[in-house]
């Protein structure tokens, strides 16, 4: 009862969010997204608004944590070739405790960049950049196979990026 009571408030709270949103918000939202480096001024002029107006949406978007964090994304090829690789991974116990522990512990790991929970099918998604194989083995080892509650896992190798867009947009039907 008391999930269904988190989820429900959850639930609200993001809706409450997600309606307090406007078009220029979502116009801060898209700029922001493509360049992160804007100053103020830049982001007022190409949103069409003052840059005491731009600051304030930013810093309310900042507050209600709809704007998580501002970051920098690096080209790959700065570290080598590398690898990437798409783990599946499934427990053998799946309690809330086993689950944590086992997130906690891919996320610790620096060659882990984003660690999913997913259903159905396996219990976690990694999405994994390692400098190359034997990096790769070693951090199998470490993260798999020590690790006595992990069933089995399937990786998969990207040969190719066709696209990467970390980006989120207005929950529209734009399909």
């Amino acid at each position: 009862m008391q999930t269904l009571r988190c989820l429900h408030e959850s639930f609200i709270e993001k809706t409450m969010v997600e309606d307090s949103l406007d078009a220029l918000d979502w116009r801060l939202l898209e700029l922001l997204q493509d360049d992160a480096s804007l100053t103020n001024q830049a982001l007022a002029d190409a949103a069409h608004v003052s840059p005491a107006t731009a600051l304030r949406r930013v810093q309310r978007l900042r507050e209600l944590g709809v704007i998580e964090r501002f970051t920098v994304l690096l080209a790959p090829r700065l570290a080598g070739q590398g690898l990437h690789a798409l783990c599946e991974v499934t427990l053998d116990r799946q309690g809330a405790e086993h689950l944590d522990a086992f997130e906690a512990r891919a996320v610790a790991q620096n060659a882990v960049q984003q660690c999913w929970r997913v259903s159905p099918g396996p219990d976690f998604i990694l999405v994994v950049w390692v400098a190359d194989m034997p990096a790769f083995h070693a951090l199998t080892h470490t993260l798999f196979t020590q690790d006595a509650n992990v069933r089995n896992v399937k990786s998969f190798f990207s040969v190719k990026r066709g696209k990467f867009a970390p980006r989120v947009t207005a929950l529209t039907s734009s399909l």
